[in-house]
């Protein structure tokens, strides 16, 4: 993996994610299953889960790597992909999506965790998305066979504030 293509904004983790998953020729009713931070990349998660929205795949929200906890994504009308409360067993992934939150400092996973997570649903593709280099800088990229892996940079960041 060794293909660096340079994009911007949004769409540029979004497209090529839903590029990504088209390529792969899931059935409808297949499974994606995202893990991340609760909070922080649930956000990110149902972004990436409204891209692929028209492939009819049942898509699932993992909080950390717990899937005992693991949250449904559905379609909600005039809001877009939302996180709910149904639980939805994480049986037969064909993708894994692993968010970059899982990967900071203080996150009570390691990248071993990780990689035998792809281990235990062998057969799935793993796809990364993070930002900042979260993965590289956590040293999780020699670990973690992924497939595709996306990496955003949020800089610069401007703030306005008013005077007083």
């Amino acid at each position: 993996m060794n293909e660096h293509e340079p994009l911007r904004g949004i769409p540029g983790i979004l497209r090529p994610f839903k590029e990504y998953i088209k390529s792969l020729t899931l059935k409808e009713g297949d499974l994606v299953v995202y893990y991340g931070c609760v909070g922080t990349c649930t956000p990110f998660v149902e972004l990436l889960a409204v891209a692929i929205r028209g492939l009819h795949l049942r898509q699932v929200f993992v909080p950390l790597l717990d899937e005992t906890k693991s949250h449904a994504i559905h379609d909600v009308p005039d809001i877009g992909m939302q996180a709910s409360g149904e639980q939805m067993a994480v049986t037969e992934a064909r993708v894994l999506v692993i968010m970059g939150g899982l990967a900071m400092p203080l996150m009570p996973v390691t990248k071993e965790q990780v990689r035998d997570l792809t281990i235990r649903h062998s057969g799935a593709k793993v796809v990364g998305v993070c930002f900042q280099d979260m993965f590289v800088r956590a040293g999780w990229t020699g670990t973690v066979p992924f497939d595709l892996a996306i990496n955003a940079m949020i800089d610069p960041v401007t703030v306005t504030r008013p005077e007083k």
